[in-house]
């Protein structure tokens, strides 16, 4: 079992400059690869075919035998994550069908270790809950963020940073350092994310302070709102960093404008493997993921796909999260 780590204390994670620096090499589109550069300068090619070749990892047999029973026998475990999601996270290879990124690379070696042969399914952001709630899926892993409202539903094992990115039209001279840089603004944010609740709470503070209120605006898909953002029909889009600075240097046409963590101003944000409260996997989630990252898989998988900079030590079970709205 892994416990809660005292050892995360409150961190205000604002910044200038994107954590995560990724520059371009060659069109994700062609079936080529692209190139990640951490901000140490250090390069890693990120292979966007179908053929993977996964970092793997051994079977544990103590923390396998954690895993309930029922799921033991069946021996598949159910992965689910957000069709929604982009690059570097979750996204089809080249051949527009297979499932890639850092979230499926990192779910797959939690599998290893646990014995069981991993079945993802990609399902809308909506439907990644409504199937846990369910029991149609074991776990998620699709950057979901620790929260205090999610907690009572779901239990968590966390594997890496949440960091959010403000990301412009290239050249926009804006600079995000806080509630009051978008203010009037007009800003794209997921429906139902941690990063809406996040925008909402800054609208309400400008509102308060006597400032214009954020304009938020919601769209389909991510095509739709980088078509907004070119066309300047919006000023921003919040989303997770790693999708921001990958898009920004993959294009060319967006730059992040500013950081923030996925927990606000006191607390840095995890994002953690989701499971259904009570569901018995927790604790050998936590476990697995520990394996992984004293081994050094892990580490591996972060920088294949140039996330070095958002790691953590360890996997903490429930931690605190981001706080709930206060009214």
């Amino acid at each position: 079992m892994s416990p809660s780590n005292p050892r995360r204390t409150a961190v205000a994670a604002l910044g200038l400059v994107s954590a995560l620096v990724l520059a371009a090499c060659g069109n994700p589109s062609d079936g080529g690869t692209t190139e990640a550069a951490a901000t140490e300068g250090a390069h890693a090619k990120i292979n966007l075919s179908p053929q993977q070749d996964r970092v793997t990892t051994g079977k544990v047999d103590s923390i396998a035998a954690e895993v309930p029973e029922k799921i033991r026998e069946r021996g598949t475990l159910e992965l689910v994550s957000s069709s929604g999601s982009a690059a570097p996270l979750t996204f089809y290879a080249t051949d527009n069908k297979t499932v890639i990124g850092v979230e499926s690379d990192i779910a797959y070696l939690v599998a290893d270790v646990l014995g069981l042969e991993p079945h993802v399914n990609t399902v809308s952001w909506e439907n990644v809950f409504v199937g846990l709630d369910s029991a149609k899926y074991d776990v998620g892993f699709s950057n979901i963020t620790v929260t205090e409202e999610r907690k009572e539903k779901y239990d968590f094992a966390t594997y890496r940073e949440d960091n959010l990115g403000f990301e412009a039209k290239k050249d926009s001279g804006l600079r995000i350092t806080g509630p009051e840089s978008v203010a009037g603004r007009t800003v794209a944010v997921g429906s139902g994310t941690n990063q809406e609740k996040l925008l909402i709470e800054w609208s309400e503070e400008n509102e308060k302070a006597g400032r214009e209120p954020v304009d938020i605006k919601y769209y389909q898909n991510d095509s739709d709102v980088y078509l907004a953002l070119r066309s300047g029909r919006i000023d921003l889009y919040l989303g997770p960093n790693p999708t921001a600075a990958y898009h920004a240097a993959t294009t060319g046409e967006t730059e992040v404008v500013g950081t923030y963590s996925g927990a606000g101003a006191t607390l840095q944000g995890l994002i953690a493997a989701t499971t259904k409260k009570g569901s018995g996997l927790v604790e050998p989630l936590a476990d697995a993921l520990d394996h992984i990252i004293d081994n050094g898989t892990y580490a591996k998988v972060l920088e294949r796909w140039g996330l070095a900079d958002e790691a953590v030590t360890n996997s903490e079970i429930n931690p605190p999260g981001l706080p709930r709205t206060t009214t």
